[in-house]
């Protein structure tokens, strides 16, 4: 049976991917800091686990990755999934704490998965696996308003290539998927956030959850000699490319 371990599993695209794996036969770690969600989905899957956890603590985050390595004998895949979006503004009106969390949580929280993943992965035998992280079109194209989430998306597509370089070694391959607005929870804040400060404003156009579990799951499924290194998946109409 293969194994992935996906962080922000409570909820969104974490939970929609998770429910996806397990529907598929996989035996799943659900790693987020929202306990009730994880082990209601437990009790529902006897594939899956719970790993409670907040993915900014460095013990919690070993131990968790230990205990669904006992569990399931070893890590095939990491979907490095968690991440926040704070409130939006210009570098000067971004409150300094909005930024910390914004960096640890989005980077600090993804640098901390991805290395325990790794190590796991190095270790385990047969050695090798696969880490997924999600970056987002923010990687390439910002939203106005939005340098913390921007900066650490970015920052994540370099942790990307330099996993890809140094796991070449330990047959561990590295990819990123880059999501435009899929309708989660997130997203659908957004909207609301956005309608209630002008009524007459559009809506930001929004795909399936479950198109980007499928994409997710495409790149898990890939043989070992194989490897997406980057996907993009949005909204057909989504405003990327020229959105400024």
């Amino acid at each position: 049976m293969k194994t992935i371990l996906i962080t922000g599993a409570s909820s969104g695209i974490g939970r929609a991917t998770a429910e996806l794996f397990l529907a598929k036969g996989w035996k799943v770690g659900l790693l987020a800091r929202s306990k009730g969600p994880l082990e209601e989905m437990a009790r529902a899957h006897e594939n899956a686990v719970a790993l409670p956890a907040d993915v900014t603590d460095p013990k919690a985050i070993d131990a968790a990755f230990a205990t669904f390595q006992e569990q399931a004998g070893r890590l095939d895949v990491l979907f490095n999934n968690a991440g926040i979006f704070t409130p939006g503004g210009t570098i000067d009106e971004i409150a300094l704490e909005d930024w910390y969390n914004c960096v640890n949580v989005n980077l600090n929280g993804m640098f901390l998965a991805a290395r325990a993943a790794f190590a796991t992965m190095r270790a385990q035998d047969p050695q090798g696996g696969r880490i997924i992280n999600n970056g987002s079109i923010a990687a390439h194209v910002p939203r106005p308003n939005s340098i913390p989430y921007a900066a650490t998306k970015h920052a994540i597509t370099g942790m990307t290539r330099s996993l890809s370089l140094d796991g070449r070694a330990f047959d561990i391959a590295c990819g990123q998927i880059d999501i435009g607005n899929a309708a989660t929870p997130m997203v659908e804040e957004m909207n609301a956030k956005l309608l209630q400060e002008n009524p007459d404003a559009e809506p930001q156009l929004v795909m399936a959850v479950q198109d980007a579990a499928g994409a997710v799951l495409h790149m898990a499924e890939l043989p070992p000699e194989a490897n997406v290194q980057f996907m993009t998946i949005m909204a057909t109409k989504m405003p990327y490319i020229g959105r400024g």
